[in-house]
C-alpha cells in the first residue's frame, strides 16, 4: 500500500501554534515538558514511575476489571488489563467523545496512534509494557456534537432531547437510525457487516458508554486496546485531593490564567477560558458547573447549595458526583493512569500547553504531548485522476479557488499574468513622479491616483480573462473539482467529516490493518495512504 507524506505546515489545515511546536520552536518550549521520541518517553516513564503508587495501580485494576466483566474482548487486552497492575507497566493514552458510530475517521486514526507508539516503544525498551488507551469521555454533555455521522453526503442522527453525562444516556430510539442507515448501506458482505456491528452496539447495549466501548473493542480489540470510563467512583475517590483543592484554592484558575497570557503574548489564541472552579456536579442526570457565591457553593441551574464543610462532606461521601471540565480532564487523567504521552488533536493540545505550570503547582508529572497522525484516504483511482489532471499532491491540499487558478494559468494557451505589465506601468509613473517633483509638488497626488486606478484596471483585465479561460476549460476545471470534492468533502479535511464506514464498505476487513501498517505516530508528518 502505498504512503506518501506531507509536512503539516504545507497543507495549510494546521495553526501555527502546532505547526510551532512541531518544528519545536524555542519560544514554545516552557509550555511542555518532553518533546516526543523514543528515548523521552522512557525518561517520562521512570518520573512516572516515581509518581506512580501501587494503590492507585490496584485502583485502576480494580476499576478496570469492573468496567470490562461484560465485554467478550480479547486474549491481548485480558494480558494488558492484567499488566496494568504490574509496576513496570504504562500507557499512552487518547481520548474522544462518544460520537455515533465513531464520528469523523480521526477516531480511528488517534487510536492507531497510541497502538503504534505502544509497538514502537515495546520494541525498543523490554523492559517495561506499554500499554494503548482510549479514554472514553463520557462525562461530557454536548449531546449536538456528537448525535450523527455523515455517510456518503448525508447525515446520519440521533435525534432526541438529551441532558447530563452523555455516556448515561439511553440508546433508546437508535433502533430507528439503523433502518435509515441501513438503507444507505446496500446488500454486500461488508454493508452486513457494518449493520450487524451497529445493531449489536447500540441495540444490545443500554447506555452510550456501554455501546462506545463495545464499539471501540470489537474494531480494536486484537491489538491490545484498554478502554477507559473515568466516570466511576472508584477511580474518582484517587483524584478527590485535587478536587478539594480546587474547591478551595480555585488554583487551576490562577495558574492556567497565567500561562494563558503567556501563550497570547507570544500570539497564540486561547482555546479554553478558565473558570474560578473548572467542576461540574453529576446528579439524577443532569451536569452543571459548581460556583461560588461568597461562603457558599451553589450549582447552577440546580436546587443545591452547600457550605464548605457540606461540600467537602459530599465530595468525600460521594467522589462520582464531582466531574472535571475540558481543562481538570487532563490532570484527572494522569493521577488516574501510568500515563507518558497524550496522543490529541490540534485543538486538544492547544489547551494543554495552557496546563503545565497547573500540573508543576499540584505535584502531577506533565505528559509528552504528541499530535495524532492525520491522513488523507484516497484510492488508486484518485491517485490516477490527479496524475492524469498533472496535480501535485500539495496543490491537492490548496483550497479550491487558488487551485483552480493556478491550474488555469498552467494550462491556459495565452499568458494570464500581468506581472510584466505592472512592472512596466510603475516604472513610468516613476518617471512621472520625478517631474511632478521637479514642477509642482502638488501634482504628485493626480498621479498617484491616476496610478492606482490604472493598476486595478490591470487587476480586473486579468480577473476577466481568468474567468474568461475558466469558462472555455470548464470540462478541466469540473474535473479538478470533482476530484478535489472527492478526497477533501465540504471543503475541508476527510478525516475531519467521513465516517469509517464509507471505506470499510469498499475494502471491508483490510482497512484498519492497512492503516495499523502504514501510520507512523513519530513520523511528524502527514500521511496520505492509498487503497
Amino acid at each position: 500500500m502505498p504512503t506518501d507524506c506531507l509536512p503539516y505546515r504545507e497543507t495549510g489545515y494546521f495553526s501555527k501554534l502546532i505547526c510551532d511546536y512541531l518544528d519545536q520552536n524555542d519560544a514554545l518550549k516552557s509550555f511542555y515538558h518532553r518533546f516526543p521520541s523514543v528515548d523521552n518517553l522512557i525518561a517520562q516513564a521512570d518520573e512516572k514511575g516515581d509518581f506512580f503508587s501501587t494503590l492507585s495501580r490496584k485502583r485502576l485494576h480494580s476499576a478496570l476489571l469492573e468496567q470490562y466483566k461484560n465485554t467478550d474482548t480479547s486474549a491481548e487486552t485480558l494480558l494488558n488489563l492484567e499488566r496494568l497492575a504490574e509496576e513496570n507497566s504504562f500507557t499512552i493514552t487518547t481520548g474522544h467523545q462518544l460520537n455515533l458510530f465513531t464520528g469523523p475517521l480521526y477516531f480511528l486514526y488517534k487510536i492507531i496512534s497510541v497502538i503504534n507508539l505502544c509497538k514502537e516503544l515495546s520494541e525498543k525498551d523490554e523492559t517495561r509494557h506499554y500499554i494503548p488507551v482510549y479514554w472514553m469521555a463520557t462525562e461530557d454533555h454536548d449531546f449536538d456534537e456528537i448525535n450523527y455521522f455523515n455517510f456518503q453526503g448525508k447525515k446520519v442522527q440521533w435525534n432526541r432531547e438529551a441532558s447530563g453525562a452523555v455516556g448515561e444516556l439511553s440508546t433508546q430510539g437508535l433502533a430507528e437510525v439503523l433502518e435509515l442507515f441501513k438503507a444507505q448501506l446496500g446488500s454486500s458482505k461488508n454493508a452486513q457487516f457494518l449493520s450487524d456491528l451497529f445493531e449489536n452496539t447500540y441495540l444490545n447495549h443500554n447506555n452510550l458508554a456501554d455501546a462506545t466501548r463495545y464499539l471501540a473493542n470489537e474494531l480494536f480489540k486484537d491489538y491490545g486496546l484498554i478502554i477507559v470510563d473515568g466516570n466511576d467512583a472508584g477511580l474518582k475517590s484517587l483524584f478527590t485531593p485535587y478536587v478539594k483543592r480546587e474547591l478551595l484554592e480555585e488554583i487551576s484558575h490562577k495558574k492556567v490564567t497565567e500561562q494563558t497570557a503567556q501563550l497570547t503574548e507570544l500570539g497564540y489564541p486561547e482555546q479554553v477560558h478558565p473558570r474560578e472552579i473548572n467542576l461540574f456536579y453529576i446528579k439524577d442526570g443532569i451536569r452543571e458547573r459548581i460556583i461560588k457565591m461568597d461562603d457558599v457553593y451553589v450549582v447552577n441551574d440546580m436546587d443545591v447549595r452547600l457550605s464548605e464543610s457540606e461540600i467537602l462532606s459530599e465530595l468525600e461521601n460521594h467522589p462520582e458526583r464531582f466531574s472535571p471540565n475540558a481543562l481538570l480532564r487532563p490532570l484527572f487523567q494522569e493521577v488516574i493512569l501510568p500515563n507518558l504521552c497524550y496522543i490529541g488533536g490540534g485543538g486538544e493540545l492547544a489547551y494543554w500547553f495552557q496546563l503545565k505550570t497547573y500540573f508543576e503547582e499540584v505535584g502531577v508529572p506533565f505528559p509528552t504531548l504528541l499530535l495524532r497522525n492525520s491522513v488523507l484516504i484516497r484510492t488508486e483511482k484518485h491517485r490516477k485522476k490527479a496524475e492524469s489532471l498533472g496535480v501535485s499532491l500539495p496543490n491537492l491540499f490548496l483550497k479550491q479557488n487558488e487551485l483552480i487558478n493556478r491550474k488555469i494559468r498552467a494550462i491556459s494557451n495565452i499568458e494570464i499574468d500581468f506581472s510584466e505589465q505592472r512592472s512596466f506601468l510603475k516604472e513610468q509613473f516613476r518617471a512621472l513622479y520625478l517631474i511632478a517633483g521637479e514642477t509642482d509638488a502638488s501634482f504628485k497626488g493626480a498621479v498617484k491616483a491616476q496610478e492606482v486606478k490604472q493598476l486595478k484596471g490591470l487587476d480586473n483585465l486579468e480577473s476577466r480573462l481568468l474567468r474568461a479561460q475558466k469558462r472555455k476549460l470548464s470540462d478541466h476545471v469540473q474535473r479538478l473539482v470533482d476530484l478535489q470534492n472527492d478526497v477533501f468533502p465540504m471543503q475541508s479535511l476527510q478525516e475531519r467529516n467521513t465516517n469509517f464506514a464509507e471505506f470499510y464498505l469498499e475494502f471491508g476487513e483490510d482497512l484498519i490493518p492497512e492503516l495499523v501498517n502504514a501510520l507512523e505516530p513519530l513520523g511528524g508528518e502527514f500521511t496520505v495512504v492509498t487503497l
